[in-house]
């Protein structure tokens, strides 16, 4: 990398992939990045991400494309059941994902994030197993207290903490003025290939119920999910895995298929996580000299598929726009060049919520008649909208 005038310093909270793609980018600017995450290494494992789009041409300009390619899942089929297991439909997943074949990338999270880390590893400075403790605005930058001990004071800290970013907390307030729930909840975990998948995503659904398998390859493992229609988000069991437990396993009591075999399975699985599906919607995403990226600022929901995406292309649109500008004008900028686009995103999820979640008797009915006609990808209007912004162009300061 080329040397660089320092512009200023710059803390970001997160190392998973927002946090990683915006010290990148601020790096190549000229700023001097900290990257702190409570983790104690960059993590691995993790579900498959898609990256689509605008995100594309980031991670082709990070030179990492190619390592993605190669890390690339080649999920070949999608099969829809009935409530007794019967094949409803059996499609390849771009006819009913609308993407594109051969360009856009299906990789496991954690192949994302260490391609990701190796890009900036050398250039910024990390410290693992430690978090943010405390912020306090001034007018000479942000003081920061760690976890670990110390105090230090930076230009500009950004949260790229994730959807429930304590960043958010500390600076903006709480969580529930931000989350707009999707009326679903949800688990995923992992368990044996017992059915011997591969390279495929067998959905079973009643109205308001979906279970899902899904083969990356044709390992000995798949990935489950277990989702429901909830009207308000089951805050009583967020921090209590046996409460969840015990939630999902009511909801899904009277069901057939594989079902019964995943709730038990879910109690002995070593990674199952719960939470509610729901956007993070903010007026703003910065106040002072703090600003948010990625799910901390507008996690879109996985019924969009588009959370990675948002991630890598706010991480470069927020260094692209605090390049060459003081912070205030920066962070003004990154929400002007970039709401729109955010904008465009959420709003997918109501497409998402129809195909994949159908609440209904009705609902799932149409659906299903939809899937049996489908036999290729379904028409866009007008420019899809992973694809609605062009980057600008960002040269490194010499």
């Amino acid at each position: 990398m080329t040397r660089v005038t320092p512009r200023g310093t710059v803390l970001v909270s997160g190392a998973g992939v927002a946090g990683p793609a915006l010290a990148y980018w601020l790096s190549r600017g000229g700023f001097r990045v900290t990257v702190v995450e409570k983790a104690r290494a960059p993590r691995d494992g993790g579900y498959p991400v898609d990256v689509r789009g605008t995100a594309l041409e980031v991670v082709r300009r990070m030179g990492i494309l190619p390592r993605l390619r190669e890390a690339h899942i080649d999920l070949r089929r999608l099969t829809f059941l009935d409530e007794d297991g019967g094949t409803v439909a059996s499609l390849t997943p771009h006819a009913v994902t609308g993407g594109v074949a051969g360009r856009d990338l299906e990789v496991r999270r954690g192949d994302l994030t260490a391609a990701l880390h190796a890009a900036v590893r050398d250039d910024v400075e990390f410290l693992f197993d430690d978090s943010v403790d405390t912020l306090a605005q001034s007018g000479h930058g942000v003081d920061v207290t760690f976890r670990g001990g110390g105090c230090r004071t930076f230009d500009v800290v950004v949260g790229a903490d994730g959807a429930h970013s304590r960043t958010r907390r500390f600076v903006f307030g709480p969580e529930e003025r931000f989350h707009r729930h999707l009326g679903f909840c949800f688990a995923v975990f992992t368990l044996p290939n017992t059915l011997g998948l591969s390279h495929e995503t067998i959905m079973w659904n009643t109205p308001g119920r979906a279970a899902a398998l899904y083969a990356v390859g044709d390992g000995d493992d798949v990935h489950a999910l277990l989702n429901v229609a909830h009207p308000e988000p089951p805050s009583h069991a967020f921090r209590d895995r046996e409460a969840w437990q015990d939630l999902i396993t009511s909801l899904f009591a009277d069901a057939g298929w594989e079902v019964p075999c995943l709730l038990a399975a879910l109690r002995d699985a070593a990674d199952p996580y719960f939470d509610a599906v729901g956007q993070i919607r903010m007026p703003r995403w910065s106040r002072g000299r703090v600003a948010l990226v990625g799910d901390a600022a507008y996690a879109p929901s996985f019924l969009t598929g588009q959370g990675t995406s948002l991630a890598l292309v706010g991480a470069y649109m927020l260094a692209a726009s605090l390049a060459g500008r003081d912070h205030a004008a920066g962070l003004a900028a990154y929400e002007e060049r970039t709401r729109g686009f955010v904008t465009a995103n959420q709003e997918q999820v109501g497409e998402g919520d129809a195909l994949l979640f159908p609440t209904t008797a009705r609902a799932l009915e149409r659906r299903d008649d939809m899937l049996r006609r489908l036999g290729t990808a379904p028409p866009h209007g007008g420019r899809p909208a992973h694809a609605a912004l062009t980057l600008p162009e960002f040269a490194p300061l010499t």
